[in-house]
């Protein structure tokens, strides 16, 4: 029964630190939905071997999805006009990063770890992006045309109204409403589910582990980094839910490097995203995809250890400092309102998994598999024959 209270315990004060956090990244993502312009992405992403990529692996470092929801997003990028150098740089660097989980990784990690996971999904993101348009497919795609639908309520595609005429159906207000909806509505939606999962993980860690267990064997080097590849690759969680996890890591011992490379690879990674990958991208585009990532992850965790030890840091003393940043009340009011909002994707996800027929197939991603979403998206994306 202690454990138990010590589990939650530690749960409950990961939340209160993070939910500040959580909300603003949320409310940042659903006004980056409604007021992105989609002409954009076709100007923007469909040209240039290398700067359509870096503009890719840009525009995904603050959007937050995970490596199953950012599938259709990249097919919509696709159909906007992007090439594959560019639609792969932002497979990688959106699952990777996020504004909710840079600002949770800023209130339970620290200012160190909040800058590196940023920067490493944008190098890795651009040097996969680059090497497909490099070795990739010479064939010249002709861009496709872009999704000008409306974001706030649909009223029009935006082919039978100018985007001038457009502007003048919604009021600022109603666009604000629409953003905050998408935000707690469909993007917590699909995370909510792996957060309380992620956090009840880090309360399991920190109460039954011993401290010097993990310290041992990932204490840091190359052993350590290649150990947390392993374990991240397969598995299937969000980058907003990986950061308690980590964080609970670095508490016993685990180097900020090795939680780095678990940061990096759990959120990019999954068999399911993989498989979906082969198909839509062809072998040597997934291969690339994979690579990269776990080279790049390793390399980051190596440089950051490197990084805490030449400034004289250590990973726990500084865990969880920004927090501190705010009142105990906020944190209190925040962790309310994220449990509120939560009641309604939890039950819908838990009445789901009890009432499916038996002639349904499972699915290992939270929210981002209804009507078989990956078969969607195989028939979208155009095959790749290498």
């Amino acid at each position: 029964m202690d454990y138990l209270i010590e589990v939650f315990r530690q749960s409950a004060g990961l939340l209160f630190a993070s939910a500040p956090y959580i909300i603003f990244g949320l409310v940042v993502s659903g006004l980056l939905r409604v007021f992105l312009n989609p002409n954009l992405v076709s100007r923007h992403l469909g040209h240039g071997r290398f700067s359509s990529v870096f503009k890719a692996a840009f525009l995904g470092i603050p959007i937050p999805l995970c490596s199953c929801s950012v599938l259709p997003a990249a097919v919509t990028l696709k159909k906007q006009g992007a090439n594959n150098g560019a639609t792969t740089a932002f497979l990688i660097s959106t699952p990777e990063s996020g504004v909710d989980s840079i600002a949770v990784s800023w209130a339970l990690l620290d200012p160190i770890m909040a800058v590196a996971r940023p920067v490493a999904a944008f190098a890795a993101a651009s040097a996969a992006g680059i090497a497909e348009n490099l070795f990739g497919s010479s064939r010249v795609e002709q861009p496709a045309k872009p999704d000008l639908s409306c974001p706030v309520d649909g009223c029009c595609t935006g082919e039978d109204c100018s985007p001038e005429e457009h502007r003048k159906h919604h009021t600022l207000l109603e666009k604000l409403r629409a953003g905050v909806r998408f935000a707690f509505g469909e993007v917590w939606g699909d995370m909510v589910g792996w957060f309380f999962i992620g956090l009840i993980i880090a309360g399991l860690v920190v109460a039954l582990l011993p401290p010097d267990l993990l310290g041992k064997y990932l204490g840091g080097g190359i052993g350590s980094m290649l150990i947390m590849l392993a374990a991240g690759i397969p598995i299937y969680i969000c980058a907003t839910a990986s950061t308690p996890i980590a964080a609970a890591l670095i508490l016993q011992g685990v180097s900020p490097g090795a939680a780095l490379v678990f940061l990096l690879a759990g959120p990019a990674t999954n068999i399911t995203s993989l498989t979906v990958l082969f198909g839509v991208l062809g072998k040597r585009a997934a291969v690339i995809y994979l690579s990269v990532i776990a080279v790049s992850a390793v390399v980051f965790g190596l440089a950051v250890d490197a990084i805490y030890n030449a400034l004289g840091l250590n990973g726990t003393a500084l865990l969880g400092k920004a927090a501190e940043a705010f009142p105990l009340w906020i944190g209190w009011i925040s962790a309310g309102a994220l449990v509120i909002f939560s009641v309604k994707p939890l039950s819908a996800a838990i009445k789901a998994k009890f009432s499916k027929n038996s002639g349904e197939g499972s699915c290992s991603c939270h929210g981002c598999c209804s009507d078989h979403a990956p078969n969607r998206i195989m028939d979208h994306m155009p095959k790749n024959p290498h």
